[in-house]
């Protein structure tokens, strides 16, 4: 897959198909139009292209510095690579950007940019300057510009009944097997490993201290949740805490994984982390001996998830 950030550095000629949207998840809902852009551009033998924002747009037009995502552009970038795309087109967007009319966006971007021959698009879509152009617009002006348009149509992307929306909500309710199905792959969370504590280690159980790459990332509900990981070049799988170590009346958020069968200085490495199950919620314990013995507790009941999810 090639990856442009940002359209003046578009300079392939190849006929595209092409779909426009953020795609926070790239969940089960986003492939159903990606599966059509991609086999679409094999019958025609052309470019199977997807036009991104970033930032995403709420947090430039609505100042919505609060708006949690799914995935940072990487993980986008890394999940849209597997799917089998041609081209994926990193724009960053602005409010300038935003202020384009819809007669220029087809014009300027899709038609003289991306040399779009085909737009594939979701029934809901609408852009332009304050979004007013829809499905008809785009047909009107494919038939000026010699492009064709398809849409969507909403039995179809209804009847997976999934939204980022509903995924965010999933994960801050801690509720991970309804996000993942919704995913269709399970979340994750990418950082770089810093140095804890100490107290994993203390209690026999030595933690990786994951910080994440952007703050705008989503972080689940609190709890203990069962991973997976590549630490250099093969499969581990852990157990991660997410929350405040309220046992030793902690108060700042952290990310710690205790990995299974690994002996690895991981400080300082990038680390991205698959959550494959929530095991229960963080709670308070009167002591450190508690503590340790729930710990003791969650990893059988981890390596017993992992025997039968083999």
């Amino acid at each position: 897959m090639i990856t442009v950030r940002g359209l003046s550095e578009y300079t392939y000629t190849r006929p595209s198909v092409v779909t426009i949207g953020t795609f926070d998840g790239v969940h089960i809902g986003h492939r159903k139009i990606l599966e059509r852009l991609i086999a679409s551009a094999r019958t025609l033998d052309m470019q199977a292209t997807l036009l991104t924002f970033f930032p995403h747009p709420r947090m430039v037009l609505q100042k919505d510095s609060g708006l949690k995502l799914l995935n940072t552009i990487e993980e986008r970038t890394q999940i849209l690579e597997s799917l089998g795309l041609d081209c994926l087109v990193i724009h960053p967007f602005t409010r300038e950007f935003s202020r384009q009319t819809a007669t220029a966006f087809v014009r300027d971007v899709l038609v003289s940019t991306l040399r779009a021959r085909k737009v594939i698009i979701g029934y809901d879509h609408r852009f332009g300057r304050n979004r007013t152009a829809n499905f008809q617009d785009l047909e009107a002006f494919g038939r000026l510009y010699d492009f064709k348009v398809e849409e969507i149509p909403a039995q179809e992307i209804d009847a997976v009944s999934v939204s980022s929306t509903k995924i965010r909500k999933a994960l801050e309710a801690g509720d991970l097997e309804t996000a993942n199905r919704y995913l269709g792959y399970a979340y994750m969370l990418s950082g770089t490993v810093h140095r804890g504590k100490g107290l994993g280690k203390t209690l026999g159980f030595p933690t990786a201290n994951l910080q994440l790459d952007a703050p705008y990332k989503l972080i689940p509900a609190n709890g203990v949740y069962l991973v997976k990981s590549q630490v250099s070049g093969r499969e581990v799988a852990g157990m991660m805490n997410i929350g405040t170590n309220p046992t030793v009346d902690g108060n700042a958020l952290h990310l710690e994984v205790h990995f299974f069968d690994l002996e690895q200085d991981l400080y300082g490495a990038p680390l991205q982390v698959s959550l494959l199950e929530r095991l229960r919620d963080e709670r308070k314990f009167e002591s450190l001996d508690a503590l340790r013995r729930q710990l003791e507790e969650d990893h059988r009941h981890a390596r017993a998830l992992l025997d039968r999810m083999r």
